[in-house]
């Protein structure tokens, strides 16, 4: 709780990220009904979101791009709002928030929350925008009377160079779900953190929250996430992820000029390459394999998000075999 954006005072432990978002959709309904406002039962998301792969996370993921089409009939049927277009590196633009406004006017008194990955959509598209955007949104959910849940799971812990994304816009969501980072990838565990006002309504007239995964905090779980944090707080990281920042700026700058390719994108220790079709992914990660690297390309994207204590030739190096695909055209079917 004392790396997390102040104001949240609980905290209730998973063990997956998808799970910790379940916890987190279940504690924003609870927290409505404690409240009287039981018919807030919909969650309100941006388009090219990803939070998982249950089914609550499902749900609340991008209905078209997602991966999860095949279970569509079977998901509850949540409210989506345009992906934030106001770009990180560029001014913000106010009237990216018209549609979520609209949505929040329309179907406020059924929205029991705003979920969504703040500064950086992850899996859903590696989209970095801007944080006046999250800014404008928690005031939004506010007025409206809905919650603001943020899914940290992938930018928790100072991949965007900031210890929680949230740090960007100064905001303190209701709810925040962090994981990944958490233990460093060794063993699963996630969680959960809200305000005390959410835990004190979820907890009114006697109610308790109505989850309990058998294995969550296990001892050796949370003994590897106590490591993990140990090392987070030797506080070498912020040094190393503007490292990291740097060194794939400067590497990946020349894929902009490849006629492949329609953005790229540097944010911490995140890369991103976009090209203007879907790569060829068996033959794209051949061609990484064979030069001794690693990564995992998907539809338009070849990104990069290495450790923090990647050394800087390390990291060159995944940016030189980035730049060496698109000039060969092994992105290309």
């Amino acid at each position: 709780l004392g790396l997390m954006p102040s104001g949240l005072g609980k905290v209730f432990f998973a063990d997956s990220g998808s799970v910790a978002v379940e916890v987190a959709l279940k504690m924003a309904l609870q927290c409505q009904r404690g409240r009287g406002e039981a018919q807030r039962t919909r969650f309100l998301t941006p388009r090219g979101g990803y939070h998982g792969d249950t089914f609550g996370a499902m749900s609340v993921c991008d209905p078209v791009t997602g991966m999860h089409s095949l279970f569509t009939a079977a998901l509850p049927r949540q409210i989506f709002m345009e992906r934030p277009a106001c770009r990180f590196d560029q001014p913000f633009d106010p009237s990216s928030l018209d549609d979520a406004r609209r949505l929040l006017a329309a179907h406020g008194p059924e929205v029991a929350a705003v979920i969504l990955e703040p500064v950086v959509q992850g899996a859903g598209g590696m989209w970095f925008y801007h944080p006046d955007y999250l800014r404008g949104l928690a005031d939004l959910c506010r007025e409206a009377g809905a919650l603001l849940i943020l899914d940290e799971i992938a930018t928790g812990f100072g991949r965007t160079g900031k210890m929680f994304a949230a740090e960007w816009a100064g905001i303190c969501p209701d709810i925040l779900c962090c994981g990944k980072a958490l233990t460093g990838g060794i063993l699963t565990l996630a969680a959960t953190a809200c305000t005390d006002s959410v835990a004190e309504d979820i907890c009114r007239h006697n109610g308790v929250l109505m989850h309990g995964p058998t294995f969550m905090a296990n001892a050796l779980a949370c003994a590897v996430a106590g490591a993990s944090l140990d090392l987070l707080a030797e506080n070498a990281w912020p040094e190393q992820v503007a490292g990291l920042e740097a060194t794939l700026r400067a590497g990946l700058a020349p894929c902009a000029a490849e006629p492949d390719v329609a953005d790229v994108r540097v944010l911490g220790a995140i890369g991103v390459v976009e090209t203007r079709r879907p790569v060829h992914t068996a033959r794209l990660q051949r061609y990484f394999v064979e030069r001794g690297v690693w990564l995992r390309p998907f539809n338009r994207l070849i990104y990069i998000m290495p450790p923090y204590n990647t050394p800087p030739e390390d990291a060159a190096r995944l940016c030189a075999a980035v730049r060496g695909a698109l000039r060969e055209g092994a992105h290309r079917p």
